[in-house]
């Protein structure tokens, strides 16, 4: 690997690195960054400062994917940096809970713009082969913010001040800029008019979508009636387009399809747990210890273990075994990693979480790398990077319903224990159609490749 390639490697990781460390940084000084802005309960905002990043983050990257298939990776993953840049210094200077949330959305839409693209530019510079280790060091990385962001945060709340939390992206992302710099792209892109109402239709039905993530009752409702609209005009729109956003011919192929389709079912299904896996372990296993919070952190990278350890050889499996087995491999691993959540009651102590989420790690390692690479080699070269970000999008909605269900699992149940059971008897039940639907995969295997220039 030449130096170029490092360089362009080591700015994507740090790109990825923020956009994920911005996830959960907030999560844990939230209460003391709105007592600071003058409303503890922050008026009905407090959710909005992590919806309004999450909505934006989500909705933006499929339109990031097409826009760098029409005018190239680099000027697009840089205009989401700088974007970020600009969000970060913003809600470091917030005055009021209104405008933090603004400005947390600002900062959104930079890091929903930047996140495809590690995964976009990997697939442009490195054979299937190589493809996977490259996805371990990204899984590396989230592991690593879900652990060390909110540490991090509150180290900066008790030794300086919150509005470090987000100034400190500012010489990251300048660094990641500047790495960035000797990227040589291998892609030739074909410019187009953009769809600028697609674009629009698109991030307004999504967005709605995802809301009823954070309201509920009768808003609820007509947030999904109106979600569900737009992205029916959308559709209608897109078929009439000479440039659309989302080139519905990309789902002629069925593979396509359903490797989205089986990506945002296994997400929805299961993801959510190790969200709500460190408030198990704080209540029961943990409750009353020292470092209650840190530890049950800690059990969770047991996931990113398995995570690393299939993506890392993943790439040979598919020259070896193709996509289908695969899938199919991953969702059985699923399925008993849910079964085996089941016994959390007869089993409460850390070391069975932290071992029992090996194998969970294990199967998302291989259906999110197979599901990455697939995306990307089973499309033209003008249709990747809107591939590989469809493929991320869907597992990102996925998780987003699964988390919202799952809360409301624990949310209503009579005790949290039982909240518990009933959702991992749901994860079970999910992760069994997502396996129905790996059989509906082709066998096919990706062709060898050489490395693209840098």
């Amino acid at each position: 690997m030449d130096w170029r390639r490092i360089s362009v490697l080591s700015g994507i990781v740090m790109a990825m690195l923020v956009s994920a460390m911005d996830t959960t940084i907030i999560n844990t000084t939230m209460p003391v960054i709105a007592g600071e802005l003058g409303d503890r309960s922050g008026g009905g905002l407090y959710a909005w400062t992590f919806a309004s990043y999450m909505i934006f983050t989500t909705v933006l990257a499929p339109i990031a994917g097409r826009l760098s298939d029409l005018y190239g990776r680099k000027k697009v993953l840089l205009g989401g940096l700088v974007l970020f840049l600009f969000g970060s210094a913003l809600c470091g200077a917030a005055q009021s809970m209104l405008q933090l949330v603004i400005f947390r959305a600002v900062q959104g839409i930079g890091a929903g713009v930047m996140n495809p693209f590690p995964a976009i530019i990997a697939g442009d510079l490195f054979t299937v082969e190589k493809r996977g280790r490259i996805q371990a060091l990204f899984t590396a990385m989230w592991g690593l913010s879900a652990v060390v962001a909110p540490l991090l945060g509150s180290l900066f709340v008790e030794y300086w001040t919150w509005r470090w939390i987000f100034y400190v992206n500012i010489p990251i992302s300048i660094v990641s800029m500047l790495l960035l710099v000797p990227y040589r792209e291998a892609y030739q892109p074909r410019p187009a008019p953009v769809d600028i109402a697609g674009a629009a239709l698109f991030t307004a039905g999504v967005g709605l979508l995802l809301m009823t993530t954070t309201v509920s009752g009768g808003a609820a409702a007509l947030c999904a009636a109106g979600g569900l609209a737009l992205l029916a005009l959308f559709g209608r729109w897109e078929l009439g387009h000479a440039s659309p956003l989302l080139p519905l011919d990309l789902f002629r192929d069925r593979s396509v399809v359903w490797l989205n389709v089986n990506g945002f079912l296994s997400n929805m299904a299961l993801f959510g747990a190790s969200t709500y896996l460190p408030l198990y372990l704080q209540e029961y296993a943990l409750k009353g210890k020292d470092w209650a919070i840190f530890l049950s952190g800690v059990a969770m990278l047991g996931m990113t273990v398995g995570w690393m350890g299939a993506s890392v050889p993943a790439g040979r499996w598919i020259l070896k075994y193709g996509y289908r087995p695969l899938i199919v491999a991953g969702n059985v691993l699923q399925v008993a990693s849910a079964a085996l959540f089941l016994l959390l009651g007869r089993f409460n102590d850390f070391w069975f979480v932290f071992f029992s989420t090996i194998p969970l790690g294990f199967a998302f390692g291989i259906l999110s790398t197979v599901s990455i690479i697939g995306a990307q080699q089973l499309v033209g070269p003008d249709r990747k990077g809107v591939s590989t970000s469809l493929q991320m999008f869907a597992r990102n909605i996925g998780t987003a319903f699964g988390v919202t269900l799952m809360g409301a699992m624990i949310a209503r149940a009579p005790e949290l224990a039982e909240g518990f059971r009933w959702m991992f008897l749901y994860g079970t039940a999910g992760s069994l159609v997502s396996l129905a639907t790996a059989f509906l995969i082709r066998t096919g295997r990706p062709a060898q490749e050489a490395n693209a220039g840098a």
